[in-house]
């Protein structure tokens, strides 16, 4: 056998390929969907060691081989890897592998239906009250998600180190000196500290009505990741600006302010953005943002400097997002994460703040399970999904707050 009849070969071992991981997207019987993968592993066997031959075979002269081999790399020849390529179809049965175990995931959270042990022998679990792992293209697929959305999340700086892992961190910024020509500066002596994250549990609980049972696997996915995401977000953001630092990561809030940075104007005016732009160092304002609710934003909207300049605007850009603005530095709103200011607060209560955001870290292990139980009441099952989160500050010289003063 030449090498073109061999290419040939392997290129209806592919179609059979391609054919049986069609039959597993929409077959619902377990015992099918194992001996398709039954039948998978052996063609996937047969044609690595095919493709092992022709490799190893010099190129026919004839010029239909090569236009064969260029069809192989193009992906027109489907699951065919010549020199290293790998074609298109290739890559979408990457992307279908484990559907079994996709589909079992899918039974367990819809109906309860136990994954097989079998299933679960190379998943990978957070804790002991995990009940399921999230698939791994599930799990990638909510990665993507909550870094397009929210609020805060997306500004903050993002890391995936293991618990107990210490990280340095530079506590000063360095600083040029003029010396005489000739002359030699002292060294500066840059001082570095530790932060030492440790796993703190995120439970997100998520809904799935009783009538999702007959939805396609794709479908249900969508779902699945959707609720997930929005929920992990949510619970993220609060956490980064107020979380306790014990049962939660450490928020930004948490944190004394360096002193002078800690202020408490009596009213929301002109004067209270003055001071604190005026307590902000300027190592630090280039990176800062405000961080307060719509609702406090609104509150200076109208209010003019002393040659009536209005000191708050609302611009849009070129998606008709707003973009707003306070003595032209930027505020993020931060939802219901922080109180709208209010004079009947509570004395202490802190309602906006300036702070650069690359400033926090927010480290996360991506092993991801579920819990999963019912409401008798509704029927609806309850899901919750499960991850390892914890965040620190950094760096707090940006971080200047505005609360409500001491009464008196």
């Amino acid at each position: 056998m030449n090498k073109k009849k061999l290419l040939a070969l392997i290129a209806k071992k592919n179609e059979r390929k391609q054919s049986l991981v069609n039959q597993g997207n929409t077959c619902e019987d377990v015992a099918t969907l194992r001996s398709i993968n039954a039948e998978l592993d052996t063609l996937n066997e047969e044609i690595r060691n095919l493709q092992e031959m022709a490799d190893a075979m010099p190129d026919d002269p004839e010029g239909d081989e090569t236009n064969l081999r260029t069809a192989a790399v193009n992906g027109d020849i489907p699951g065919v890897v010549v020199s290293g390529a790998q074609s298109q179809q290739q890559r979408k049965a990457q992307d279908e592998e484990g559907i079994e175990y996709r589909k079992a995931f899918m039974e367990y959270v819809l109906r309860g239906t136990p994954i097989p042990a079998e299933l679960r022998v190379d998943a990978n679990t957070l804790t002991t009250d995990v009940g399921s792992a999230i698939p791994t293209v599930l799990v990638n697929r909510i990665i993507e998600k909550m870094e397009t959305i929210g609020m805060i999340l997306p500004r903050v700086t993002r890391t995936n180190y293991a618990a107990g892992v210490n990280i340095p961190t530079s506590t000063v910024k360095p600083v040029a000196t003029w010396v005489a020509e000739g002359a030699g500066s002292d060294r500066q002596k840059k001082t570095t500290g530790v932060i030492t994250f440790s796993k703190h549990k995120l439970r997100c609980e998520i809904s799935m009505s009783m009538e999702v049972g007959t939805m396609a696997i794709s479908a249900f996915e969508a779902a699945f990741v959707r609720q997930v995401s929005e929920a992990m977000v949510k619970a993220k953001e609060e956490a980064i600006l107020t979380g306790n630092g014990s049962t939660q990561p450490k928020g930004i809030l948490t944190e004394t302010p360096v002193e002078g940075q800690a202020l408490t104007p009596a009213a929301l005016n002109y004067q209270a953005l003055v001071d604190a732009e005026a307590a902000l160092p300027q190592a630090y304002e280039s990176g800062a943002v405000w961080a307060m609710s719509k609702k406090t934003f609104m509150g200076f909207v109208g209010m003019v400097d002393d040659n009536k300049q209005p000191i708050a605007r609302v611009n849009y850009g070129i998606n008709g997002a707003p973009e707003r603005t306070l003595l032209g530095r930027q505020v993020v709103l931060t939802g219901d994460y922080l109180p709208s200011y209010s004079a009947s607060l509570e004395a202490g209560t802190i309602y906006a703040f300036l702070f650069n955001f690359s400033d926090y870290v927010l480290n996360t292990v991506y092993d991801m399970g579920i819990q999963r139980k019912q409401d008798w009441d509704t029927e609806d099952l309850l899901t919750k999904a499960v991850m390892s989160v914890d965040g620190k500050v950094v760096d707090k010289n940006s971080l200047v707050t505005l609360a409500i003063p001491t009464q008196g």
